[in-house]
């Protein structure tokens, strides 16, 4: 039997009488995209907030390599190999693609972020941040400020600044946010390059995404799990039908 990479056992946070999280379980195997779905508000940023260390549950563990990281700060669980892109683009837009990719890089290793500038300077931190780059197609755009790159461009700019930490997990909240169609269609490709080398937690409303990329999917309706299976099994759902995909999508 796989032993799961990451393990959430029964996480509840709660905002006064509103549960965010309401007791989820569930496990990412090694080298599997799992989605986590549901409508606005169900508690899906929470989620993983709790599984990066912003947020502290009330109760319940997060296990990660068989390791409870349940009271880690933030960056040791990054250095334990968790790594997270945000809903809303993080990137130093007045930094070039590179220096905010060894700015990554320098953090992984342990520097110090007084020295943000000299980063880039580094030999070894380039080096790192180059081939970040060149994972997610960027090499070529490597010295533009990312203020000045493409919305898409910046998505990918993201995951090589997530990929510069050299995870084991990558959390993805909700990558395709803001995306047309031909970003959509190239972030999609993109992802599914990383998927043979990653293990991934993806958070996305882009049903296309999700069924294009996903070995299993679980979703979660006002803090609550209501079921976790494969794209068909989650598909054909009657309860995940009623509660977010519609009944078109049967």
């Amino acid at each position: 039997m796989v032993e799961p990479l990451l393990r959430l056992d029964a996480l509840r946070k709660h905002y006064g009488g509103l549960a965010v999280t309401d007791g989820v379980s569930l496990d990412v195997l090694p080298g599997e995209i799992h989605a986590v779905i549901g409508p606005n508000g169900a508690g899906k940023t929470t989620l993983i907030h709790e599984i990066t260390g912003l947020v502290a549950p009330d109760s319940g563990r997060v296990l990660f390599a068989g390791q409870d990281i349940t009271r880690l700060s933030l960056p040791r669980r990054v250095r334990a190999g968790l790594a997270r892109t945000f809903q809303i683009t993080s990137v130093v837009p007045g930094f070039s693609a590179l220096e905010n990719v060894a700015l990554a890089a320098q953090a992984r290793a342990g520097s110090s972020f007084r020295f943000l500038r000299p980063a880039a300077a580094e030999a070894a931190l380039n080096e790192a941040a180059m081939a970040a780059l060149a994972e997610v197609g960027l090499a070529d755009r490597a010295a533009v400020p990312a203020g000045a790159l493409s919305h898409g461009e910046k998505r990918a700019l993201e995951l090589a600044i997530a990929l510069a930490t050299r995870p084991r997990l990558l959390l993805l909240d909700e990558p395709l946010a803001g995306a047309g169609p031909e970003e959509t269609e190239r972030l999609i490709a993109l992802l599914t390059r990383l998927k043979s080398a990653y293990t991934i937690l993806l958070v996305e409303h882009d049903m296309q995404a999700v069924f294009a990329l996903a070995d299993r999917v679980s979703v979660l309706v006002y803090g609550r799990l209501i079921a976790t299976g494969t794209v068909e099994e989650i598909r054909g759902n009657p309860e995940v039908r009623a509660a977010y995909l519609g009944e078109d999508e049967a």
